[in-house]
């Protein structure tokens, strides 16, 4: 364990579900006469791996994973992936079904609003409760507990019965108390929500200090993808209870929000393509090609060329585009509108739009393509849109010079023209 908070080997977990889940009695009775004879469920869709075996589901599969000292690991997933139940594992409130978990240190965690807080006992009370099950003494406690209450916010209710506090106030109480109690290990899932904004920044500020200056380990599961970036240096993703991804937090931002590598230059944006569906009935955006290249793939600072096919079902005026740009990690960058305006007759119509890309640096970046109209009082109408329009990777370029290698996640996704200095 030198060198190591957490090692977990070979991790599952599985539950026994409460009901078959049968719609009707006919699907039960199929579905309890498959389970006697040990077959797979009858009215699963085809295709799809199988998490529920009989009336069990396994939640985490075979979860290999390793954390140092003083690390700060983001763990993401869709809704059911198993990262309330990883962490779960790891505070020791249920145990793995298979493998094995090794800690070394103490383990506070929050991993619900108000989850080790007795209602009957005050704020107060539930800090030394809190601060004696970590195995700390009255006077370790003693010595942090004004630093808790203060962080809270809730000092004129300290003394109140916490099942007369409201959500926030549990929050605040509840993390200030995870976070100032002496432990080599902090666990969050997901509570931020709750709080207001000042005190989610604050709470972030805290747990950047707790891994980076105070050196303990830091494992934060979120759903907002700009704090994963803000607060982690390595991030986990979880899917269907595996383990799919283990690095870098912008490419495992990438993996989770599906944005996918190894795209062709040239879109047919057919009604399989269109998750949203298409706009209205009076024009259409069909495809896009890139002109002069066969690959997606730019260098900072380049001007890129589109041709876009449309259609237009009758005789549209004011017709223009756009292009909303976004980061991997699903932050909104900036938008592009055309310099002109065009009629377009009945039929099939094409446009060649130019984008300069002075400014984005390197990464990986979506952009949605929008057709709309604006009346004389600058009401939007929208046409058609296609969302993502295009996925490009940007590389860097040798001709543009940032002195050291651009940080996303401090500095944001846009180089702006660099500030003139004198002494």
């Amino acid at each position: 364990m030198a060198g190591y908070a957490l090692r977990i080997r070979g991790v599952k977990k599985q539950y026994r579900l409460g009901e078959i889940g049968g719609k009707t009695l006919r699907e039960e009775l199929q579905r309890w006469w498959a389970m006697r004879q040990g077959r797979e469920d009858p009215l699963s869709k085809i295709g799809e791996r199988q998490r529920i075996v009989g009336d069990k589901i396994l939640a985490l599969d075979g979860v290999d994973l390793d954390v140092r000292e003083g690390e700060a690991l983001g763990i993401i997933g869709k809704n059911g992936a198993g990262k309330s139940t990883l962490l779960k594992l790891l505070c020791q409130i249920t145990a793995p079904t298979e493998g094995e978990i090794f800690y070394k240190g103490r383990i506070a965690s929050m991993l619900e609003v108000g989850i080790g807080f007795h209602g009957e006992m005050t704020g107060r009370e539930n800090i030394y409760l809190n601060g004696a099950i970590l195995g700390m003494t009255k006077a370790e406690i003693d010595e942090k507990l004004q630093d808790i209450i203060e962080f809270s916010e809730v000092e004129e209710f300290i003394d109140t019965p916490v099942k007369r506090y409201s959500s926030g106030m549990y929050v605040k109480l509840a993390f200030s108390v995870a976070a100032h109690l002496d432990s080599e290990i902090l666990i969050m899932d997901e509570v931020l929500a709750v709080g207001d904004q000042d005190f989610q920044r604050k709470c972030l500020k805290k747990m950047k200090e707790a891994a980076q200056v105070e050196g303990r380990t830091v494992l934060y599961v979120s759903h907002n993808m700009e704090t994963i970036r803000r607060l982690c240096n390595r991030c986990i993703v979880l899917d269907e209870g595996r383990l799919i991804f283990d690095g870098d937090v912008d490419q495992a931002i990438s993996v989770y929000t599906g944005i996918q590598e190894g795209l062709k230059g040239s879109f047919r944006y057919t009604e399989e393509f269109r998750p949203y569906g298409r706009f209205s009935h009076l024009f259409s955006i069909e495809t896009l090609d890139l002109v002069g290249r066969e690959r997606p793939e730019f260098s900072e600072g380049e001007t890129v060329r589109f041709r876009i096919g449309c259609r237009a079902m009758t005789h549209l005026k004011t017709v223009r585009m756009r292009l909303e740009f976004w980061y991997q990690d699903g932050t909104k960058v900036g938008s592009m509108l055309s310099n002109a305006i065009f009629d377009v007759s009945l039929g099939d119509c094409v446009f060649f739009l130019e984008a300069d890309l002075m400014g984005l640096t390197a990464g990986q970046y979506s952009a949605d393509l929008v057709a709309y109209m604006a009346d004389e009082h600058a009401l939007e109408t929208i046409l058609d849109g296609v969302y993502p329009g295009i996925v490009f990777d940007l590389i860097e370029s040798p001709d543009i010079d940032h002195h050291v290698k651009w940080s996303h996640q401090y500095w944001g996704h846009i180089h702006l023209r660099d500030m003139r200095i004198e002494r």
